[in-house]
């Protein structure tokens, strides 16, 4: 392929694979990259993505906005090279470890790391993350199911099929959390709300015996829905044997 037909390599991409140098023209001003990146995420824990913004993270740094224009070209750039920083790096998983064993810890990391920074599950996806931290991720989920009977392809769609009933039971989950709602005793308004005569399974559900106050029922619930996707993929594997 002649160099001009290569596909253009976008500027977030590049910086996040170190093919692009970033603050390469115009005076020294003492600033990182890596400065600018870890001062939005702290700017996002405190105040929500939609706080972030070239202006608020150069105030952050004690900076202007323009300075850092030189080492990222756009907000767009900045918001892609934090879909990667924030995942962090993958969990290690033991050598040996069954493979749904090691697709639940995976699937757990991710959880974590989410945890860790919320605000993440309202960053826009715009196309694939393709960053090394989120490569490595996927590398490691696929590492997983290496040994397996798996066809290639298929390992593909368990993995990130998996990633996303993480990313989208905990983007739910926080919609719906007390904390976001004015603590607001759901269960016990729908009690008062509802006829039983017209939803005895819903009021049923519902009641105070259906719950306990030393479980944590968000993470009870990702973990029961968890392990039955495992459960249908362990059914899936016994049957290419």
């Amino acid at each position: 392929m002649a160099a001009s037909d290569e596909a253009a390599i976008p500027k977030s991409i590049a910086l996040l694979w170190g093919l692009d140098a970033p603050g390469g023209r115009g005076p020294k001003r003492g600033l990182t990259l890596d400065q600018i990146l870890d001062a939005a995420v702290e700017v996002a824990d405190a105040e929500g993505y939609p706080a972030l913004s070239m202006n608020r993270v150069a105030k952050q740094l004690g900076f202007t906005a323009m300075s850092l224009y030189r080492y990222v070209d756009s907000k767009q750039t900045l918001i892609d090279l934090l879909l990667d920083r924030v995942v962090g790096t993958p969990p290690v998983i033991a050598a040996g470890t069954p493979w749904r064993e090691g697709l639940r810890q995976w699937s757990m990391a991710e959880c974590a790391a989410i945890e860790r920074h919320p605000w993440w599950l309202d960053i826009p996806l715009i196309g694939p993350p393709m960053g090394p931290n989120n490569m490595a991720w996927l590398e490691a989920g696929l590492g997983i199911l290496a040994a397996t009977e798996v066809p290639v392809p298929m390992r593909m769609r368990m993995v990130m099929n998996l990633s996303f009933y993480v990313m989208g039971r905990m983007r739910i989950a926080r919609g719906l959390s007390i904390e976001d709602a004015n603590d607001v005793d759901y269960a016990e308004v729908s009690q008062r709300l509802l006829d039983p005569q017209l939803y005895p399974n819903v009021v049923a559900a519902l009641s105070p015996d259906s719950f306990g106050d030393d479980i944590d029922w968000n993470r009870a619930d990702f973990e029961f829905g968890l392990d039955r996707i495992l459960d249908g993929y362990e059914s899936f594997v016994r049957g290419l044997r």
